[in-house]
């Protein structure tokens, strides 16, 4: 069936999609290359199908995201990316999506960001409704792409993403938050949210009406890479050539964060560049959000003190190596992390009561923070030397 590539209310393409995959068969015309999805054509110009099919299943919901199997065989779905067409590819990160060519459907009738949406996948993939009967699929829940188990919700007229995790993942990311904070580092914020007595992460959405979020992933594929080029000189020459401003500040900030938290998934889908969906003029990079994987958040006790088998992305593969591609440390000041423990302890500490974690645990990522703020001090103070 064809539709029409929206940017809002600007049709950019006419496309085939194939109904009972979900994937993108044809671009049948351009209108506005523009305002195509960043990355989806070469340094020539030109629109690659396979680029845009990729972009386009990248919204789908991961078919490894607990409950959606269930999910896809009750309701006769052969892929998760059939979702997208019961939701016109609408998502709260962005303002693209599909019509059905000839249809005059508008974005302000049925955009996400200010008209409701059905709750009903998130309440099914949260184990509240096992229903098959009357399901209404027009939620960003079908556009959220991500392992863990996650939905939106609009609390107070707000567009807020619940996000849960198999171990500490809700914690580290309200850690995080806290000690960008006390950093000046800007992120997003989150908080803890209990449901069912299971352990949740909290936050606002920080894309708006007029923004598109642009994950790392689709910048990179705007420039060929050459084998001489790094991955980190890469990433900054596309921004530099897209004009993304502040970009190297910014990813001094992100290695510096993730080297305190020792943050293991940071790959370019977990942090992007803001622009404005109508000017296209970029706004610069995004707060920093995603950061739960993290604190030994899948290791034993002993192994988050040891700092065995942590590793780091996406520049380097261990946090020490890409320290060295933070090109100034001067904006830093330690002090008002000598509170550290104070932080980790009034984060965690209420799970002592009902047995989720320990007193050791805690205490080990308390200690391994504190190791590695002390290392990012002397490397910073001898950077100056």
């Amino acid at each position: 069936m064809k539709y029409e590539l929206m940017h809002r209310n600007l049709p950019t393409a006419v496309i085939e999609i194939d109904e009972t995959k979900g994937f993108i068969k044809k671009i049948e015309s351009i209108y506005e290359p523009d305002h195509l999805p960043v990355g989806t054509t070469d340094d020539t110009g030109k629109t690659n199908r396979n680029s845009v099919n990729e972009w386009w299943l990248n919204r789908s919901i991961p078919v490894y995201r607990p409950g959606l199997v269930k999910m896809l065989y009750l309701f006769e779905f052969s892929d998760p990316a059939q979702l997208l067409l019961r939701c016109h590819g609408l998502s709260l990160s962005d303002q693209y999506w599909i019509r059905p060519a000839g249809n005059d459907l508008s974005w302000e009738k049925i955009n996400f960001f200010d008209n409701s949406f059905s709750e009903d996948v998130g309440d099914y993939l949260f184990g509240l409704n096992n229903h098959k009967y009357n399901m209404d699929f027009s939620s960003p829940d079908c556009t959220t792409n991500g392992n863990l188990k996650k939905r939106w919700k609009i609390i107070d007229g707000k567009r807020y993403l619940i996000k849960g995790g198999d171990l500490q993942e809700p914690f580290n990311e309200v850690i995080a938050s806290k000690i960008m904070d006390q950093l000046d580092i800007q992120h997003v914020p989150y908080s803890l949210s209990r449901i069912d007595d299971i352990l949740y992460s909290l936050c606002e959405d920080f894309v708006k009406p007029e923004t598109d979020l642009v994950p790392a992933w689709m910048i990179i594929q705007t420039r060929k890479k050459r084998n001489e080029t790094s991955a980190w000189q890469h990433f900054v020459d596309c921004c530099n050539d897209l004009g993304i401003p502040g970009t190297v500040e910014f990813l001094d900030r992100m290695i510096v964060l993730d080297c305190i938290i020792a943050n293991e998934d940071r790959h370019y889908n977990n942090f992007g560049a803001l622009r404005n969906a109508e000017t296209l003029e970029w706004l610069g990079m995004a707060p920093i959000y995603d950061s739960g994987s993290s604190l030994g958040f899948d290791k034993d006790d002993w192994e988050i003190l040891s700092g065995r088998y942590t590793f780091s992305k996406p520049f380097r593969r261990y946090h020490e190596e890409q320290l060295n591609l933070v090109t100034d440390f001067s904006w830093i000041d330690f002090r008002p992390l000598s509170n550290i423990r104070e932080i980790i302890h009034e984060t965690m500490s209420p799970e002592l009561k009902i047995g989720k974690t320990s007193e050791r645990r805690i205490e080990m990522i308390t200690e391994a923070v504190q190791t590695r703020i002390n290392y990012l001090s002397d490397v910073a103070e001898n950077s100056f030397v």
